[in-house]
């Protein structure tokens, strides 16, 4: 028993030393939707050098191991990215390197991926090798919705109004989306939808959803503009522009040619006199 307790003793001492003057940093809680893709940005400060009985040993780091759902993520625990690994799913990408980024990517993302993720290090010395102790929770969403920016659903002509695409439980930024009116597809293809000068042709119920995955098309939004009056016209802001300019031009042509021609008669009684 001495014996398997000194050896106890030893291993937990090495993991104790390898822990010291490291870090990980993860980010904070991470939510996204079913079928998108996801970046955790990581970064780790390993040991430089370690002392072995006077002599000092250069660290360097051999191999970086992301694991799912495991606190030590150790030994021969599962990993989702291994670096000496050529089996990894391709799902998962490592963008960063072995000197101090350890960003993670991970591409179509699924129930299965609602863990936590933890980092480990290992290095050319197992004194400075460690896990990192916090850990990053992903959670994934299979819906999107739709957000306005007025809470009202009747609007009158010439109004506008923004509709967010996001998820119940997430801030969504940066992603492809499509845009349906009455199921037909729109240009826009960013989280947002502003519309301006409101007229009744943009009536209509609108969904939205990932380009990537026709699953999350979000509950119908009905908008509402007010019909037009019979004998009158939609207000056109570029029409209104153009007649302004043309009246500004027209009084400018009259003002110059009644400076010409008061000019011309000053002159001529003059030459009278």
């Amino acid at each position: 028993m001495a014996v398997w307790d000194r050896k106890i003793s030893c291993c937990f001492t090495l993991l104790l030393a390898g822990a010291l003057g490291q870090s990980v940093n993860y980010p904070d809680r991470v939510c996204a939707v079913k079928g998108s893709t996801i970046t955790l940005p990581c970064s780790f400060t390993p040991l430089k050098s370690v002392n072995d009985n006077g002599r000092e040993v250069l660290i360097e780091v051999v191999r970086v191991v992301w694991c799912k759902n495991h606190e030590t993520c150790f030994g021969e625990t599962p990993s989702v990215f291994d670096s000496e690994s050529q089996n990894n799913d391709p799902r998962y990408r490592y963008l960063g390197d072995k000197k101090g980024d350890c960003t993670l990517q991970i591409s179509d993302l699924q129930e299965e991926d609602e863990a936590t993720f933890r980092l480990r290090v290992e290095t050319n010395d197992p004194r400075a090798s460690f896990t990192g102790l916090a850990e990053v929770s992903v959670t994934v969403t299979d819906q999107m919705e739709i957000r306005s920016s007025r809470d009202d659903r009747e609007f009158k002509r010439g109004e506008e109004i923004t509709l967010s695409c996001s998820a119940a439980t997430c801030t969504i930024h940066q992603l492809e989306v499509s845009w349906f009116r009455d199921s037909h597809a729109l240009c826009e293809s960013g989280p947002t939808l502003h519309l301006s000068y409101l007229t009744a042709k943009d009536s209509g119920n609108y969904s939205c959803g990932l380009k990537t995955n026709n699953h999350t098309l979000s509950v119908p939004y009905s908008l509402q503009v007010e019909a037009e009056e019979e004998g009158t016209k939609a207000f056109d802001p570029l029409l209104a522009v153009r007649l302004l300019l043309f009246t500004l031009h027209t009084v400018l042509i009259v003002i110059v040619t009644a400076i010409i021609i008061k000019r011309t008669c000053v002159g001529k009684k003059k030459m009278t006199v």
